[in-house]
């Protein structure tokens, strides 16, 4: 196999294994107590399982409907200025009028999941923004185009009948929506709230990194095209430098280095978080839910959620299925850190992939949706 054959290879395994991650957290996303996993699953969640209908640590109807955040006291706490505060008396709904129609009775009952509904395989929102990004960058050898993705993004989002089973949109999502609403241009849409800077907008960058890569594209410039699509949403400067980071180590790994090469390619990553020494801390020997539920928060936030991905790929770079358990049964956002946590163990194996990917319940057409960005990314141009 050529070089270029093997890192096409590579992406095919950290894109299916992103969504197998995905997938098998799905069921127990945001819980936030390990032990209501193991009451709900004995034993943990081991395979693909559907959403359960009573959720423990579910705030859903505490979150806005109308704007990003919370439904109330938001304004004194995230920092919004009072341009924005105008979405909070705007008469628009954004749960239910513009986006998730048949969705928004599920957002006023306590303890109702946040996926609910949804079977053993499937795949979540933010999955299925990849996986429009992925079909927005095969459509053409040229490179990536943030108008015709933010364009592609409205008409996903508000298609009626949903092209997704979710239930629950972000928080970047309804402001984006929001600010839409209030005919802002699409590019100016982003809205700030304070969890910005949140794991889940690392979601969709791997797709977009593996296309300019294999067009030939520079890191610096892949980084600069990652922020020009994270500013679509995410404009938060703290997890535009992360995604700096998680941009070169993408290309590092797409390379094909040994054991000892990934090991250094996560430590190189992890150097920018101060007092996050890999080493040491396996050295520790301290449990997972110690290290992620003490140490390192298991909530979404770039700060905490970052480290433990390496973390995880770190300690459990010989046992990729078991790191995606691991994650799952922390809890927490563990459903977007899985998928940068798979996306980061499928370019060093397909082991995971070839078990797996076949129990998704789109893994048919997801499989021609990277096949077809490979081939748009690999096409010689003009």
């Amino acid at each position: 196999m050529n070089h270029r054959s093997s890192q096409s290879s590579r992406v095919d395994s950290a894109l299916k294994t992103s969504f197998i991650a995905d997938s098998l957290a799905m069921p127990v996303h945001w819980y936030y107590q390990p032990l209501e996993i193991e009451r709900d699953f004995i034993g943990g969640i081991q395979r693909f399982e559907a959403a359960p209908e009573f959720h423990p640590s579910s705030i859903m109807s505490l979150h806005s409907k109308r704007k990003g955040g919370r439904q109330s006291k938001e304004a004194s706490t995230s920092g919004y200025s009072s341009k924005n505060n105008a979405s909070q008396d705007h008469s628009t709904q954004v749960v239910g009028d513009i986006i998730l129609q048949d969705k928004a009775q599920f957002w006023d009952t306590p303890n109702v999941h946040y996926h609910q509904g949804m079977q053993a395989g499937e795949n979540t929102l933010n999955a299925h923004c990849t996986r429009l990004l992925m079909r927005t960058l095969s459509h053409t050898p040229e490179h990536y185009n943030r108008q015709e993705f933010v364009s592609a993004y409205i008409d996903f989002m508000t298609a009626q009948p949903p092209k997704h089973p979710d239930t629950y949109a972000e928080s970047y999502h309804r402001g984006f929506f929001a600010n839409l609403a209030l005919g802002r241009k699409p590019e100016k849409c982003a809205m700030k709230t304070h969890d910005t800077a949140s794991i889940g907008g690392l979601v969709t960058i791997a797709p977009l990194v593996f296309s300019e890569r294999l067009k030939g594209g520079s890191e610096a410039d892949i980084q600069v095209a990652c922020r020009q699509h994270l500013a679509l949403t995410h404009p938060d400067e703290s997890l535009m430098q992360v995604c700096d980071r998680y941009v070169q180590l993408l290309c590092g790994l797409m390379q094909g280095p040994d054991e000892a090469g990934v090991r250094a390619l996560l430590r190189e990553a992890s150097k920018s978080n101060s007092g996050l020494d890999l080493d040491s801390l396996l050295k520790r020997n301290l449990p997972d839910h110690q290290v992620v539920g003490h140490l390192f928060s298991r909530a979404c936030y770039i700060s905490d959620s970052w480290p433990v991905v390496l973390y995880l790929a770190y300690k459990y770079q010989d046992d990729p299925w078991r790191a995606l358990r691991v994650n799952t049964n922390l809890g927490g956002d563990n459903v977007h850190r899985g998928m940068v946590l798979g996306t980061l163990l499928g370019l060093q194996t397909d082991s995971v992939a070839a078990s797996w990917f076949e129990q998704l319940a789109d893994h048919k057409v997801i499989t021609q949706e990277i096949d077809a960005l490979i081939s748009a990314a690999s096409a010689p141009t003009q």
